[in-house]
């Protein structure tokens, strides 16, 4: 029997949909689901969500909660980390002091100096649960959804030879956004996508061996997928390959969009996908949920659809090309860079097309950006490897350097600001940096 532990399982939406995920295989019909959090009343909800999904099924995993990291990792062998550390009364400060300095976010879980004190909490919590896994499930397959993807998974690959890797979803997301603006049926697009996580761009995007990017110069033309992704768009314009992520995540990882009040009314006010730009967007949505989860949840576990068809999350897929029925599954993972793409600095996260099988986890050829693509992809991965590199010498002046040179940070403050900001963000953030050398810049 296949044991799967879920750390972070009180993230209920995206522990219910991996279960479902996992479940769809024959293969682990009699696995053993052990969730773990440290919130005892989320787990007891992400208890009830996952028995209720198993009995919908049919199936017969065994179901089993614990706040005891240790003992839910004992003999896993695969491992799932969803953990947000701080809740929001601690990482809405992430935007908030930013916004104070002019610096104005939407979600600010992935770069930037919101995203990089994301980071300086969450590592040591996530080293910790490494350590635990290599002396209690060393041989575990172990995928990481936490963000921010990029830097946790380098600073974790630098720091054991544990299998794990950072998965996402905005690969096959936006792919199948692009499925449907060009009229394809889901997973008609033949594509490679490379880059890091959120700002990787699709070098080759075909349909029985035909190029579309031609199709979709002229399917951005229609105002109906004009409107949806104005930033992405935008950028697809100018650089001539389309991006990664959301349109409103996008917009603070350039310098192009929201620098200005003037650029977020006309790029990050009026989209229509799911993230258009607004500030503080996820915030919002966060505190928007605080009084209200708990119905929503124990509705759907009353009355909601129990959906039983796999969906579009890569996890489960790998966990049964490894050690399920071994249909090898080609995806896209964030590994440390060792030559997949010949101008991303090495050692730095990429985000590159690889294949799981029986053996584990390979890559797929070795790639190389357009040149231009590879200043703007490089420049952000050289900031991260600043950001992680700080965390690993617990040195404030490598977090301030990898703040300093933020695209969006810089068109907006001067140096004197960025530091006043920096080190507002350092003295905010103490009790989570006690493995920093010292917090003063």
């Amino acid at each position: 029997m296949k044991k799967f532990t879920f750390i972070g399982a009180g993230s209920l939406d995206f522990t219910r949909d991996l279960v479902r995920d996992l479940m769809t295989f024959p293969a682990f019909d009699e696995c053993e689901l052990m969730l773990m959090d440290i919130n005892e009343k989320r787990l007891q909800y992400s208890k009830m969500g996952v028995e209720r999904i198993v009995r919908a099924g049919g199936h017969h995993a065994i179901v089993k909660t614990t706040t005891d990291r240790r003992e839910a990792l004992k003999d896993a062998d695969g491992v799932l980390i969803t953990i947000l550390q701080g809740g929001v009364d601690v990482w809405r400060y992430d935007i908030e002091i930013p916004m104070k300095y002019g610096v104005d976010y939407c979600v600010g879980d992935t770069r930037g100096p919101a995203g990089i004190f994301r980071f300086l909490r969450t590592a040591p919590v996530m080293l910790d649960i490494i350590r635990d896994i290599e002396e209690l499930c060393p041989n575990a397959v172990v995928l990481n959804y936490t963000n921010p993807m990029a830097m946790l998974v380098s600073y974790l690959q630098r720091q054991t030879d544990i299998q794990i890797t950072g998965l996402c979803h905005s690969v096959q997301g936006s792919a199948q956004m692009l499925e449907r603006w060009l009229g394809l049926e889901e997973g008609g697009l033949d594509y490679t996508c490379v880059g890091i996580n959120h700002q990787a761009f699709y070098l080759k995007l075909q349909h029985d061996g035909k190029d579309m990017y031609p199709a979709l110069r002229e399917a951005v033309k229609r105002p109906e997928v004009a409107a949806e992704e104005p930033v992405r768009i935008e950028v697809f314009r100018h650089l001539k390959y389309f991006i990664t992520e959301s349109s409103g995540h996008n917009s603070e990882y350039m310098a192009w969009f929201r620098k200005r009040p003037d650029l977020i009314e006309k790029y990050c006010t009026h989209g229509t996908g799911w993230n258009p730009g607004a500030h503080a967007y996820i915030l919002d949505e966060y505190l928007g949920r605080e009084d209200t989860w708990e119905k929503e949840y124990t509705d759907w576990l009353e009355n909601g659809e129990v959906e039983l068809e796999r969906g579009e999350e890569y996890a489960s897929n790998i966990f049964n090309a490894i050690f399920g029925d071994h249909t090898p599954y080609p995806f896209n993972a964030n590994l440390r860079n060792k030559g997949y793409v010949t101008n991303i600095d090495r050692d730095a996260c990429v985000e590159v097309p690889v294949i799981a099988d029986r053996t584990g986890i390979h890559t797929i050829d070795i790639h190389t950006l357009p040149q231009h693509l590879s200043v703007l992809v490089n420049n952000s991965a050289k900031i991260e490897e600043l950001a992680v590199q700080g965390a690993i010498e617990g040195n404030p002046d490598l977090i301030f350097s990898a703040c300093l040179f933020d695209p969006l940070t810089s068109a907006v403050c001067s140096m004197e600001e960025i530091h006043s900001m920096v080190q507002e963000m350092l003295d905010k953030n103490a009790q989570y940096l006690t493995y920093f050398k010292t917090l003063k810049i």
